[in-house]
């Protein structure tokens, strides 16, 4: 079971050409910064011990807390819907949610620990093995470990394997193999092959699918078209839009943010996501800057801060890119100084901040 979210950033984003194996790290802290190979191999059997003292777990349904957790969550309340959770009758859904918690806050260890748990509970279903691949991934990124990096690859295989429906599974499974090394089971004609068999699936999501392979693959004409196709069929949900949004916005293109921003609307105008983007087409095209203004503050103000939507340091800097335009440098400053505060390692406000310092 998958919490609705309309929409999903690709979250597996691992930086294949810094995986390294060499070094362990003590990561007492769930916060992974350096490079692994031996901790992966404790770790497991540190959970699997742990394992052993941890009561069979039921496969009851979610009940009144679930949903409460499951509020929270969508608010961005990270720290709320876990403690919550600790109230529900342990279940796949729940343990699920709790994994997705605690990658949110960057806790990969927890992350793993509890997707684990969901796949032990419901071995038939993929999700588990969805998210302990993200997981995996993100800690493989953290600790630049092949191991880990495998471990993932294997992770979105097994969830492919229960679930040949899954969207999310084979889309995380393609990425995967688009983008990691042969040495890792990187291919590009297994990765064409699961976007194909999203298109039979599904024909928004293998355009999407098909168009991510065709950007990373260097074929920027077939990607676009392959996005005026998702345009062109009009979802049902904003996801869709909001991904094509992405890919607009990725090329300064206004005309065609615009049209993502326009297709969301109608399915959902209440998303907040949409006044970021929105916001952001009226600076690119020059017009409505005071309705851009309001847009992006009320994004960066109400907005949950969730790895799914577009983080609140890119709408501070928006908000400076505007001041700028508007001739108000001072103003521009403290933005892009607000968006390094929530974000340091934000390069396009870093610059633009030294640049406007030089003058």
């Amino acid at each position: 079971m998958t919490v609705s979210q309309g929409f999903r950033f690709r979250f597996f984003q691992l930086n294949f050409s810094s995986l390294q194996t060499t070094r362990c790290i003590d990561t007492r802290t769930g916060q992974t910064r350096a490079a692994g190979f031996v901790w992966p191999l404790l770790r497991a059997a540190l959970i699997g011990a742990a394992l052993l003292l941890v009561p069979l777990l039921s496969f009851a349904a979610p009940g009144p807390s679930y949903a409460e957790a499951l509020a929270e969550f969508q608010a961005g309340k990270f720290h709320e819907a876990s403690a919550t959770l600790q109230k529900t009758p342990a279940n796949a859904a729940a343990e699920i949610l709790l994994a997705r918690c605690y990658y949110e806050m960057g806790d990969w260890d927890n992350a793993i620990l509890h997707a684990e748990s969901a796949a032990r509970i419901d071995p038939s279903s993929p999700q588990g093995h969805v998210w302990l691949g993200q997981a995996y991934g993100r800690k493989a990124e953290n600790q630049r470990s092949f191991a880990l990096a495998l471990k993932a690859r294997r992770q979105f295989e097994q969830a492919v394997a229960l679930g040949p429906a899954d969207l999310d599974a084979r889309r995380d499974l393609m990425e995967f193999y688009l983008e990691a090394p042969w040495i890792l089971g990187g291919s590009k004609d297994k990765a064409r092959k699961q976007a194909a068999a999203i298109a039979t699936l599904n024909p928004v999501e293998g355009a999407l699918a098909r168009a991510q392979y065709d950007k990373l693959t260097g074929d920027t004409s077939s990607a676009q078209a392959e996005y005026q196709r998702v345009l062109d069929l009009k979802p049902d949900r904003v996801g869709p839009y909001l991904e094509t949004a992405d890919n607009a916005l990725a090329r300064r293109d206004a005309p065609e943010l615009n049209a993502a921003v326009s297709g969301a609307e109608k399915v959902n105008p209440t998303d907040p996501r949409i006044a970021y983007y929105r916001g952001v087409a009226h600076i690119l095209e020059g017009q409505r800057l005071p309705q851009a203004e309001h847009d992006l503050k009320s994004y960066a103000a109400h907005a949950p801060d969730r790895r799914d939507y577009p983080s609140h340091a890119s709408a501070l800097s928006w908000l400076g890119t505007l001041y700028e335009r508007l001739g108000k440098p001072n103003l521009a400053m403290i933005e892009y100084e607000a968006a390094l505060q929530l974000d340091p390692n934000f390069l396009t406000a870093r610059k633009a901040l030294v640049r406007l310092q030089d003058k």
